[in-house]
C-alpha cells in the first residue's frame, strides 16, 4: 500500500526573475498534511556556491504550512540554459518529527543530525527543478530568436508580457521583426499577448510612420485592420472598418482580424468588428470559427460575447470538430456550461433565429433550459412570435404545457404577444385552450383583457372557454 505523503508544495519547480549582477529570489510554500505530528525538513541544493536558502531546515506543526526562500548569488553571466537549468536542482527531505522538539534555529544544527542518523525508510524527498525566466531572459531570447526559450518562458509566467510598458512592448516586438525569420517569433509574441499602445512612436513632434510600421507585417498577408486590432487600438479600428470595403481580409493563414482579435482576448475591437458586419462564422483555412478559438483558449468573456452576438458554436473545423467539442475536450466546463445549459438556444428562440436553433438541436443543446423566471426557449418563441422556433421546439420533443415559474404555458405568451399565427401552431399542436396560470387566467381572458379580438376569436370558436378569470401578472421578455 502505498504511503501518504507528508507534505504538499506550491510547484514542483523553482521560478527565478533573472536579472544580471542582481540577487534574485522565490518561494516555495511546504503545507503539512499530517493532522497529528510535527514535520521536519531539510532543504538541499546541487549548486550550494550559487544557492542559498532560508531557512534550509525546520519543521512544520501540524496542517500548518511554512515559506522557504531561495536566493540566487548575483550572476555576472547568462544562465548556460534557460528556462530551464539542467544543472541546477534542489531536494527537499522531510520525516516526521518528536512532536516536543523546539524548533528554535538554535536547533538547526541538531535538525542536520536528525536526518543524518534517521532510517532512510523514514524520510521522503522531494525533487525540485529550477527555472530561469522573467523579461531579461525573454528579450535575450527573442533578440538571440530562440523560439523555443521564449515560448516556454511565457508557458511558465502567462502575465510576463503585461509587465512590458508600451514603448518596451513596442521595443521587444521590432526586435523580432529584425530576425532574419521575423514571423514565428512575432506570432508567437502577439497571440501570447503582447499589447502596443496606439500612442508608442509620437516622439518629439515625430509622428508614427504608420505605413513603414505596417510594411513590416507584409511578409504574414496583416492588413493594416489586422495590425491594429492586434494591437487593440481601438479607436485606429474604428477609423479603419468606416472606410474599409470588406472587414474580411485574409491573411496567409486566412485568419480574418476577427480571428486576430478572439486569439488576442480583445473584446472591445472583436465587437467593433461584428457591430460593422464582420463574419462571425468565418473559418480560417485549418477551419476553424472566432468561437472555436475562445472556446479553445477557455476565453469565457469573449465566447459569451460572441454568443451573444450570434456566433454559431456548431460549425465544425476540418477535423469534424466544434466549438463544443473543443471546449469539451480542453474541459473548460464554464463555456460548455454555456452553450449544454440551453442559454444559447433560449438566446437563439428570442431571435427567431431558426438555422441556429437546429443546429444547436441538433447538436444535443438543452431545449429545455430555463432561466431564472422558468422561461424556456418554447415560451421565448411563443412572446416574441416566432412561430417556426415553435414548430421546431414542439417536433423536437419540447412539451406544448411546459410552465414558468408563474404557470403560463407557451399559449399564454403567444396571446400575449399579439401573434395569432403562434397561437394557431400551439392550438393545432395540442395546446389546451383553457389552460390557467397560477392565478387563473386562461388564454381566452387575457385575449380579452389585450383587446386581441383576433385571437380571442380563434379560441372561442376552437372551442376555448369563455369563462371570468382574474388579472394576469403581466410577463415580458
Amino acid at each position: 500500500m502505498e504511503e501518504k505523503p507528508l507534505i504538499e508544495l506550491s510547484d514542483s519547480e523553482i521560478r527565478l526573475n533573472f536579472k544580471l549582477n542582481s540577487k534574485c529570489r522565490a518561494n516555495i510554500t511546504i503545507k503539512s498534511l499530517s493532522s497529528t505530528t510535527p514535520i521536519a525538513f531539510k532543504v538541499q541544493t546541487s549548486s550550494p556556491h550559487k544557492f542559498l536558502v532560508n531557512p534550509p531546515t525546520g519543521v512544520i506543526p501540524p496542517l500548518s504550512v511554512t515559506v522557504i526562500q531561495i536566493i540566487l548569488k548575483p550572476q555576472t553571466h547568462l544562465p548556460p540554459t534557460f528556462p530551464r537549468s539542467r544543472s541546477d536542482r534542489f531536494l527537499i527531505r522531510t520525516a516526521s518529527f518528536n512532536p516536543h522538539y523546539n524548533s528554535d534555529n538554535d536547533n538547526i544544527n541538531s535538525l542536520h543530525s536528525f536526518f543524518s542518523t534517521i532510517s532512510h525508510s523514514l524520510v521522503s524527498s522531494f525533487k525540485l527543478k529550477v527555472a530561469f525566466v522573467g523579461p531579461f531572459l525573454l528579450r535575450q531570447a527573442v533578440v538571440s530568436g530562440d523560439v523555443d526559450s521564449v515560448k516556454n518562458i511565457i508557458k511558465r509566467q502567462r502575465s510576463i508580457l503585461a509587465e512590458f510598458a508600451p514603448i518596451e512592448a513596442e521595443s521587444l516586438l521590432r526586435l523580432a521583426t529584425e530576425l532574419d525569420d521575423p514571423e514565428n517569433m512575432v506570432n508567437l509574441l502577439l497571440e501570447a499577448g503582447l499589447k502596443i499602445d496606439s500612442r508608442v512612436g509620437v516622439d518629439n513632434g515625430r509622428s508614427n510612420n504608420n505605413v513603414g510600421f505596417y510594411e513590416k507585417w507584409e511578409s504574414k498577408g496583416w492588413s493594416e485592420l489586422h495590425v491594429a486590432v492586434a494591437f487593440d487600438r481601438t479607436g485606429e479600428v474604428l477609423n479603419l472598418v468606416e472606410r474599409l470595403g470588406t472587414l474580411d481580409l485574409r491573411d496567409k493563414e486566412g485568419r480574418t482580424p476577427l480571428h486576430l482579435a478572439v486569439s488576442r482576448g480583445n473584446v472591445r475591437c472583436a465587437k467593433v468588428l461584428i457591430e460593422y458586419g464582420g463574419d462571425k462564422d468565418a473559418k480560417s483555412k485549418d477551419g476553424r470559427t472566432v468561437l472555436y478559438r475562445a472556446a479553445a483558449n477557455g476565453d469565457r468573456k469573449m465566447a459569451e460575447m460572441l454568443i451573444e452576438m450570434g456566433a454559431d458554436p456548431t460549425v465544425c473545423d476540418d477535423r469534424g470538430r466544434s466549438a463544443f467539442d473543443v471546449a469539451r475536450d480542453k474541459g473548460h466546463e464554464e463555456i460548455v456550461e454555456i452553450m449544454e445549459q440551453g442559454e444559447l438556444v433560449l438566446m437563439a428562440a428570442r431571435k427567431g433565429d431558426s438555422k441556429l436553433l437546429q443546429s444547436l438541436l441538433h447538436k444535443g443543446a438543452n431545449a429545455t433550459y430555463t432561466d431564472q423566471y422558468g422561461l424556456t426557449p418554447l415560451h421565448a418563441g411563443a412572446i416574441k412570435g416566432h412561430k417556426k422556433i415553435v414548430s421546431t421546439l414542439i417536433e423536437s420533443g419540447v412539451n406544448v404545457e411546459i410552465q414558468d415559474n408563474e404557470g403560463h404555458v407557451p399559449l399564454h405568451l403567444a396571446v400575449e404577444g399579439g401573434s395569432l399565427e403562434t397561437v394557431e401552431v400551439l392550438v393545432n399542436k395540442g395546446a389546451n385552450l383553457n389552460a390557467r396560470t397560477n392565478h387563473g387566467a386562461t388564454p381566452v381572458y387575457l385575449a380579452k383583457a389585450m383587446g386581441c379580438d383576433d385571437i380571442l376569436e380563434f379560441l372561442v370558436n376552437r372551442g376555448a372557454s369563455f369563462s371570468h378569470s382574474p388579472s394576469p401578472i403581466a410577463h415580458s421578455l
